[in-house]
């Protein structure tokens, strides 16, 4: 695939990739659009910035295309990195516009889950969420190797191949166990259906940035890590330490700091140039591919400063890091602290976060081993039932004890594809706002949901304590990183869940084998 500089910049060892994040805001022609193009073409006359990104609905708020977006930067050209999410259109819209972009030449996407909706046109706007990353990225996989499909007249089709280079993101800014392990493991499986680089979320502390890379490097994710590089504002600072951005950290020792330098003749912008370039400087000592630099303060000239300084730093990185310790409050760490340079040893820190399994998950795992393993002593009859209930008057009352059973332990949103068996007996459809079926989003802060902070607990942070506590962190990494969900079905929706196990229509009968039965 060639005549992608991102790419070519990223496969190279002897470069050093730069990005800028431009963020849109909502309007067609306001100052702050106007602005995002003025500096795409500062850019592209420029010659320090690789690829230029653009956010997707940030903060959850509508604001001018992306995709739109990425287009126009290629007119002007400069290469494009455009963030892609699923929260407000569905995989048929997400494919629409897939192939526009290809058409037009925009093929650096950055896949994540994005920032739940806020306040639109007369409320809040309905989520969608219809694909998570990891089945996005397992789309643009297929698309990348000329997807095939059958058409409404019968008809086997085979597509062009598409020439994407798809990225992930991570957050490695959690600070319990049963939040970080997650995020680990659903990066390991967005790799695996095809993100070729990873960038993770913004936060100041070097030992995690250095542990990302060391997990990389031992699980064999044969791919680029770009460093997440933010020019740090005071009003940013603010939203970032009281979780308004979710997923980014910035500690409270942190903000003090960045409050201070607001006393500065400069607002403090020296200040926070020289805190980006140090970080340019140990992210590119520290072995990173690359860096992505954002900041809403940040113009064109700041990413200059911050680059060639950085570049003048690079060989006394080491003794810059002191100055980025800045760890969450009784925060764990994958691997234990080397005591000399105040980052990682290869030494695993040990797993002992308690865990418990609770009274539901257990009457969940003797319903299951009773019923839905093929080799169960009730398999047989559950499934003859099915085959006798299914298409008969008996289907209604069948489908109607299913829905108080399953409404009452798990409020059913019936959508006829359950995934209850590989999310340790937790619904992802109601009890996620973001329909996760293959690993947490970003945006959890001590263990809750980044929609209902201190209120709900994140499903993933749930589902690990509840693997943990039946078989230890190996039954934990076995169901949550090792199994791939794909999207739902929804030609199954509102019907019975049970039906389609039991009779080989949904996704976990057929990982299990499960065939439709002969027909008498």
């Amino acid at each position: 695939m060639a005549g992608n500089p991102l790419r070519e910049s990223l496969t190279d060892e002897d470069e050093f990739t730069v990005t800028w994040e431009l963020v849109p805001g909502r309007g067609a022609t306001e100052p702050q659009q106007e602005a995002v193009m003025a500096d795409a073409e500062r850019a592209a006359e420029g010659d320090v910035v690789d690829a230029v990104s653009i956010t997707e609905n940030p903060g959850g708020s509508p604001a001018l295309s992306a995709e739109y977006l990425g287009m126009k930067m290629r007119e002007l050209g400069v290469e494009p990195l455009v963030h892609f999410t699923a929260k407000d259109k569905n995989r048929n819209q997400i494919e629409s516009l897939l192939h526009g972009l290809e058409r037009e030449g925009v093929r650096n996407v950055l896949i994540m889950s994005g920032d739940h909706q806020d306040d639109a046109f007369e409320g809040q706007a309905k989520p969608v969420y219809d694909l998570d990353p990891v089945q996005l990225l397992d789309l643009i996989s297929d698309m990348n190797d000329g997807m095939a499909f059958v058409d409404s007249f019968g008809r086997s089709q085979e597509l062009e191949a598409t020439e994407f280079f798809p990225g992930a993101v991570v957050s490695p800014f959690k600070r319990l166990e049963a939040e970080l392990l997650p995020q680990y493991w659903k990066l390991e499986k967005k790799v695996e259906k095809g993100a070729e680089y990873i960038i993770p979320q913004v936060g100041y502390d070097a030992r995690r940035f250095h542990e990302l890379l060391q997990y990389v490097e031992e699980t064999g994710m044969d791919v680029p890590v770009i460093g997440n590089l933010y020019v740090l504002d005071y009003g940013s600072a603010r939203a970032m330490n009281s979780t308004r951005i979710p997923g980014a950290m910035v500690t409270d020792d942190l903000l003090a700091e960045v409050e201070a330098e607001q006393e500065h003749d400069d607002d403090g912008k020296q200040a926070r140039l020289d805190r980006a370039a140090k970080m340019y400087a140990w992210m590119k000592g520290m072995g990173f591919a690359g860096v992505h630099i954002g900041g809403h303060s940040a113009d064109y000239a700041d990413v200059e400063y911050v680059v060639e300084r950085g570049e003048e730093l690079v060989d006394d990185w080491e003794s810059l890091l002191p100055e980025f310790e800045y760890p969450q409050e009784d925060t764990f760490y994958y691997y234990e602290r080397d005591t000399e340079t105040g980052l990682n040893t290869g030494t695993h820190t040990p797993r002992d976060e308690p865990a418990s399994q609770g009274v539901a998950y257990r009457g969940f795992k003797v319903a299951h081993e009773l019923m839905f393993e093929p080799d169960a002593p009730l398999f047989g009859p559950m499934r003859w039932t099915a085959a006798k209930v299914d298409d008969s008057w008996m289907e209604g009352p069948y489908e109607g004890f299913e829905r108080i059973a399953k409404t009452i332990s798990n409020d059913c949103q019936e959508c006829g594809n359950c995934a209850l068996f590989d999310l340790a007996y937790l619904c992802p459809m109601s009890q996620c706002p973001k329909n996760e079926r293959n690993g947490p989003c970003g945006g959890s802060q001590d263990g809750y949901c980044e929609v209902y902070p201190e209120e709900q607990e994140c499903i993933y942070v749930r589902a690990y304590r509840r693997l943990k506590a039946d078989g230890g962190v190996a039954k934990a990494e076995a169901q949550l990183r090792d199994t791939y969900i794909p999207p739902p079905d929804w030609e199954l929706e509102g019907t019975s869940s049970w039906l389609n196990f039991f009779l080989g229509r949904d996704y976990a009968s057929k990982n299990l084998g499960i065939e439709p039965p002969e027909e008498e």
